[in-house]
């Protein structure tokens, strides 16, 4: 895959319009801030568009395609423009605390998809990522009923969604008690009764990494019989690895996201299932959430500074249904 700086996007035209009484207001400028360059974000990028003209705003989407210090140069260059708002899923919030309260210093700051709890941030918009990740779990153990090995792919575990997601897989494959706080070593192996977490192993979104390490987590272990991806694209590299190994049916490939080639997948019967977020939904809830606070409305932070959306199971049995849903929001067309 080419490597991409930053992937900008200027999703509004104009600055001003008129309002009913007569007068021009000026339409409050926001950003919204991805951890990287993926499918995913693309449908959210619908949702701010979608929120940009309802709430009457000027909303920005930017990806940054090459980590931390990429999207350091985003935000600071936000802050410097004065933006009225900025909506940001931190990619390695424990490093990034003096940036993200510099940015909620000078505008409206929260956070979406991946939460830094520890910051100035006003609210976090997204998924309960352990508990999703024990519903990815469940998946799992629905898939190999009788246990197995298996290796977890993740983007990066410097975010806070991805290490709670692991998490949340880890404990459900070894039956423990639900601890959010809980938090096994990043590498080596994890034994259970019936399930052994071979390894983990992260990519820093570099998608042929992420495809070669599949390659060589099935050369390498001759039991596995199953590989997790968190992250939207880790699926899909790992089903072509999968297929291009001649085991698909033989490794079960259990999902996180709603990419076209996971869903088509599941459809083929090569992926058991997915756990999806609901990232329209991300995009259009933060651009409602700044529109409002930019004009001194603060009514629309949620209660306990966090909105939820629900994480929700997908598998063959509803993947039709919810893939033409998706279609819909987003206006794509077969």
């Amino acid at each position: 895959m080419k490597r991409v700086l930053s992937l900008y996007m200027l999703i509004s035209l104009c600055a001003c319009s008129g309002s009913d009484d007569g007068t021009t207001e000026t339409k409050p400028q926001v950003g919204f801030v991805t951890n990287g360059v993926a499918s995913f974000w693309v449908i959210a990028s619908k949702g701010v568009e979608a929120a940009e003209k309802t709430f009457n705003v000027d909303a920005e989407v930017h990806m940054p395609g090459e980590g931390v210090a990429d999207q350091k140069r985003i935000v600071q260059a936000l802050i410097a423009r004065g933006v009225d708002g900025l909506a940001i899923s931190p990619i390695d919030p424990d490093n990034q605390l003096d940036l993200l309260n510099e940015a909620a210093a000078n505008t409206h700051l929260i956070t979406h998809d991946s939460d830094a709890p520890d910051s100035d941030r006003l609210c976090f918009v997204g998924i309960d990522n352990y508990s999703a990740g024990r519903k990815c779990g469940k998946l799992v153990k629905e898939a190999l009923p009788e246990g197995g090995q298996i290796m977890i792919f993740v983007g990066r575990l410097e975010q806070l969604n991805a290490r709670q997601r692991r998490q949340g897989v880890i404990d459900e494959l070894l039956d423990r008690s639900n601890d959010p706080t809980r938090l096994d070593p990043n590498s080596g192996p994890i034994v259970g009764d019936r399930f052994t977490i071979l390894d983990t192993r992260t990519d820093q979104f570099d998608y042929a990494k992420a495809k070669a390490q599949v390659e060589d987590a099935i050369a390498k272990y001759p039991e596995l019989s199953g590989v997790v991806g968190l992250f939207a694209y880790n699926p899909p590299m790992a089903l072509k690895a999968v297929r291009e190994a001649g085991k698909a049916g033989q490794i079960q490939i259990i999902a996180f996201d709603e990419d076209d080639e996971t869903l088509q997948g599941i459809i083929d019967g090569d992926i058991y299932g997915t756990v999806v977020q609901n990232p329209y939904r991300y995009g259009y809830e933060s651009v409602r959430i700044l529109a409002a606070l930019a004009r001194s409305d603060r009514s629309v932070l949620p209660p306990n500074n966090y909105l939820d959306v629900p994480a929700r199971r997908i598998t063959v049995d509803n993947v039709k249904e919810f893939w033409g849903e998706l279609k819909t929001l987003t206006g794509a067309v077969d």
